[in-house]
């Protein structure tokens, strides 16, 4: 009897993992734009739009390459792409411009979202600075695209892909970022 009631308990309070991992797969529109405009346009939320440029550019002199000369900076971004910038800390570098900017937001939650920035390349190639690398903080000077992630996605075109829960997969009919 005591070892019917333990596994009734236990059944009872394993019951909501075992829901919460059959609901539905939440959607987020995700999008790499090259202006606040096209952003709004495509989201229909340009305020989102505004915050997510905003995070974008300040995350952009944190985790932009950086070259010692601007000859360096134009072998791989192109003519009339590498500036001088500053970092947070008020270092000076060489490094290319950042030429647009990703927004992921959950659909249904119009308050949250994650931005990055996005630089295109001499060959017209996208990357973006890779998910998760931490931003170089010594200001030492890093060779060519190191921590970049070439994107896959169209500019100024938002996509829903569904973000898996618990056991789950993510799918979509695009990448977000590579």
């Amino acid at each position: 009897m005591k070892r019917s009631r333990t596994t009734s308990l236990l059944l009872m309070g394993a019951a909501p993992l075992l829901f919460s991992a059959c609901q539905r797969e939440p959607e987020v529109r995700q999008g790499l734009y090259t202006s606040v405009d096209a952003c709004a346009r495509e989201t229909g939320d340009k305020a989102s739009c505004q915050e997510a440029f905003a995070s974008a550019q300040k995350q952009a002199s944190e985790q932009a390459p950086r070259y010692a000369s601007q000859e360096q900076c134009k072998t791989d971004w192109g003519q009339d792409r590498c500036v001088e910038q500053r970092d947070s800390q008020g270092h000076s570098f060489i490094g290319p411009m950042m030429a647009g900017f990703f927004m992921s937001q959950m659909l249904g939650n119009r308050r949250g979202f994650n931005s990055a920035p996005a630089f295109q390349d001499r060959n017209r190639g996208w990357l973006r600075p890779t998910p998760g690398a931490r931003p170089d903080t010594s200001n030492a000077f890093r060779a060519g695209n190191t921590g970049m992630t070439p994107i896959t996605s169209a500019p100024n075109r938002a996509v829903t892909v569904s973000r898996g829960g618990f056991g789950a997969r993510s799918s979509g009919r695009s990448s977000f970022g590579g």
